[in-house]
């Protein structure tokens, strides 16, 4: 489990929370940004500003495309029907692997399912370690070869 105090790791919560506020809730990315910043900056927690915009503006760029591959390797889950947190864990994951490509597919996938641990239901980081598995044996067929590897 990742430490509290990694700053990438509180990284994609701060992303996970500011996407999660705008695209549910409130209607300006940048206003959620700050909103969440000020929060970990006044409890002194140190956080990666630079992977946090990456992951931010990436989500709300390729967001219609994510959707779409999303909906391709969880076809019995309509976008509609996945729980919200999953939803926005999912978006950032597929983000960072297959559009981002500054993080190891692996480090993405571990991260995704330790944050759905973290704020997830029960079943949620099953659910999307099985996705993104699913993901990356579609779009990242090699990369699914290293990772089966690594795992024995």
């Amino acid at each position: 489990m990742k430490s509290d105090t990694d700053p990438r790791h509180t990284s994609r919560k701060l992303a996970l929370s500011s996407i999660f506020s705008w695209q549910f809730a409130e209607p300006n990315l940048e206003e959620c940004v700050a909103t969440s910043k000020e929060i970990l900056e006044s409890e002194g927690i140190e956080y990666d500003n630079e992977l946090t915009k990456f992951i931010v503006d990436g989500v709300k760029t390729h967001s219609s495309e994510i959707d779409r591959i999303i909906e391709e390797c969880a076809p019995e889950w309509p976008i509609d029907k996945i729980a919200k947190i999953d939803l926005v864990i999912l978006r950032i994951a597929i983000f960072e692997t297959l559009f981002g490509k500054k993080t190891p597919v692996k480090v993405a996938i571990d991260e995704a399912v330790e944050i759905a641990k973290e704020f997830g239901n029960d079943t949620s980081h099953k659910f999307i370690n099985g996705v993104l598995g699913a993901v990356v044996e579609k779009y990242m067929p090699e990369e699914a070869d290293t990772i089966k590897t690594e795992e024995k």
